[in-house]
């Protein structure tokens, strides 16, 4: 799947103008994360074990 396919989302914690922030998109094999100032480079792929223990780590912090 080509990620001008994804449906990208951001976090409802981001700035009012959203265009400082990071846009996740979810598929059956992976987490695909990209920066919304640069839709047009590529994305990071995680699979998504390894994301829920990112979002875990980092909502610890």
């Amino acid at each position: 799947m080509s990620t001008t396919e994804l449906a990208w989302f951001q976090s409802s914690h981001s700035g009012s103008a959203g265009d400082d922030c990071v846009e996740v998109a979810v598929t059956e094999q992976a987490v695909h994360v990209r920066d919304s100032k640069d839709a047009g480079r590529a994305a990071l792929a995680v699979g998504r074990e390894g994301w829920g223990r990112f979002v875990r780590y980092a909502a610890d912090r």
